[in-house]
């Protein structure tokens, strides 16, 4: 028989067993809806994080080193950017337009333009450390760039294709997710649907992504979709459309073509996604406003060329055929965003920059104005081309992602595009609470799972044990975007705490100065059969 003390001990341990072995987190996250970036319907739950990983979903007794009280709001993946000019990462390693809106990833390298070395931007970032994971596709034009020298108006030969190829092999085998075209900007804009696929081949064999911003959005998207389906099919590689848009009032209401043109080639075997911004604005150089052969071989020919009357003339007849072409009549849709030569004009479109500076709106100045800008180095711009109820139907479509298309913003620093401030905020705002074109969990997806899955992200863009403890939680009631065209240096609100990696970057809607951000290198299971010969 057992003695009153004993089992005084037993009825201890077994009363004091689940308080001495319960779990200590590095944080929970309690009492949140948690949508988890499947698409499924929302849930309440506890999230436990330790080692900078998901450890635990569900009812959490433990405790933690930090605990985070997520009532009344959403607790999410965070949110992946697909398509960023984030790429001066090293010199602003906070990134905290990006973060403050719930972005934990960003994907550098757009449009065709990128580092060079892939390797030395992830080495870079392990120095420096940022906000954020970084991720990078290799960019056509830095490659055509490096190797032919110039703005070439001509084919690559044989030597310097074979290089071209080489440099894309280093940069898939350094860790890019794909490679990226620009086909509207020098040197990429000169370049064959032939060299492309070539390329293209490269990052197949990599199981790399091609993200192509493509020749036209406008009244010619359909032969560019073409071009687009046909590198995907010869170079046997998964193709993304980037920040897909009918751009410019002559091309606006053709969506359900644009959009069966991309389902035909689905049916047909291909991969093929989408990127979109929230917003009926597009920002680039106000160079996109002034012919590809005029800038042909750089800034000091383009100077030779508007010195010699007759082809300046040429330029302006040019100029006044495309404004014709794309149904308007002056640049006013075109605002000078950053203009580093005379930053008065910022904030103005063309025409008002032409009256301040010349005296005269007249479409004469305007093009005189642009041509003037262009010689002092450019300027950023934001061009309002965009069909609110094009961008809906864009925005409904499975396969569409949210990108916000922007660079690393410094506060108060010109008049830029909004949306790299407040893409992801306005979605939630406007598209799910205000117009419900999107269910709430649906926008999660297509800004989590989504570009995880089209990255071949591991162990990203979704809420499970085991993946890396990237969150983002705010209030679906105040979630906002603040920043506007004509103030756009406003942080997102509504949206509390953001978590990299399990360390918290924003808390309580601060910044916190933390830098847990890793370089997500492209991983390829099977190693490839050599890509160039």
């Amino acid at each position: 028989m057992k003695s009153a003390s004993s089992i005084l001990f037993i009825f201890l341990g077994l009363f004091l067993a689940p308080a001495l072995h319960a779990e200590t987190y590095d944080l929970i996250v309690r009492h949140g809806r948690v949508v988890d970036g499947t698409g499924n319907p929302a849930y309440f739950a506890d999230v436990a994080v330790t080692n900078g990983r998901i450890v635990a979903i569900g009812k959490i007794s433990g405790n933690a080193k930090e605990e985070i009280d997520a009532k009344g709001l959403i607790v999410a993946p965070g949110f992946i950017d697909i398509h960023t000019h984030a790429d001066e990462i090293t010199d602003l390693p906070l990134a905290e337009n990006f973060v403050r809106m719930g972005v934990t990833t960003v994907v550098v390298g757009n449009c065709g333009d990128s580092l060079l070395s892939i390797g030395k931007l992830f080495r870079d970032m392990e120095i420096t450390n940022s906000s954020p994971n970084v991720a990078s596709f290799i960019g056509h034009n830095a490659v055509r760039k490096k190797v032919m020298g110039g703005s070439f108006m001509r084919p690559p030969t044989p030597e310097e294709l074979t290089q071209m190829k080489a440099l894309v092999e280093q940069g898939m085998k350094d860790g890019a997710v794909g490679l990226s075209t620009g086909l509207i900007y020098l040197p990429g804009t000169f370049a064959k649907t032939e060299e492309i696929i070539e390329l293209a081949k490269v990052a197949s064999a990599y199981d790399g992504l091609y993200a192509s911003h493509m020749r036209d959005e406008g009244r010619g998207i359909f032969k560019s979709l073409d071009e687009l389906f046909r590198i995907a099919r010869e170079a046997h590689i998964r193709a993304e459309v980037s920040h897909i848009k009918l751009s410019g009032d002559s091309a606006w209401g053709q969506t359900d073509k644009v959009l069966a043109a991309i389902q035909k080639a689905r049916d047909e075997g291909l991969d093929i996604t989408q990127d979109q911004y929230a917003y009926t604005a597009s920002s680039t150089g106000i160079s996109q406003l002034v012919p590809d052969s005029a800038r042909e071989g750089g800034r000091e020919k383009f100077l030779e060329r508007i010195k010699v009357p007759k082809q300046k003339a040429a330029i302006i007849s040019q100029m006044k055929a495309g404004l014709k072409e794309r149904g308007r009549k002056d640049y006013a849709y075109a605002v000078i965003a950053e203009y580093k030569h005379d930053p008065s004009l910022q904030g103005m479109n063309i025409p008002e920059a032409a009256k301040a500076k010349r005296g005269s709106d007249a479409l004469a100045d305007q093009i005189e104005m642009i041509l003037e800008i262009e010689s002092h180095k450019g300027a950023s711009a934001v061009f309002h081309g965009i069909n609110e109820s094009d961008l809906q139907v864009f925005m409904r479509q499975p396969n569409t992602m949210v990108a916000c298309d922007s660079g690393l913003r410094e506060f108060g620093k010109g008049v830029p595009h909004p949306r790299g401030y407040g893409n992801n905020a306005r979605v939630l705002a406007r598209y799910v609470r205000e117009l419900h074109v999107l269910k709430l969990e649906e926008a999660i997806r297509k800004m989590t799972t989504l570009p995880a899955q089209t990255l071949r992200l591991k162990d990203r863009g979704q809420l499970r044990e085991g993946n890396w403890a990237d969150l983002v939680i705010f209030d679906p009631a105040t979630v906002q975007d603040l920043a506007t065209y004509k103030d756009p240096h406003h942080y997102a609100a509504g949206i509390p705490y953001v978590v990299v990696n399990g360390v918290m970057v924003v808390k309580n809607g601060e910044h916190t100065g933390a830098r847990p951000g890793k370089p997500l290198r492209h991983e390829v299971t099977k190693a490839p059969d050599t890509a160039v010969p």
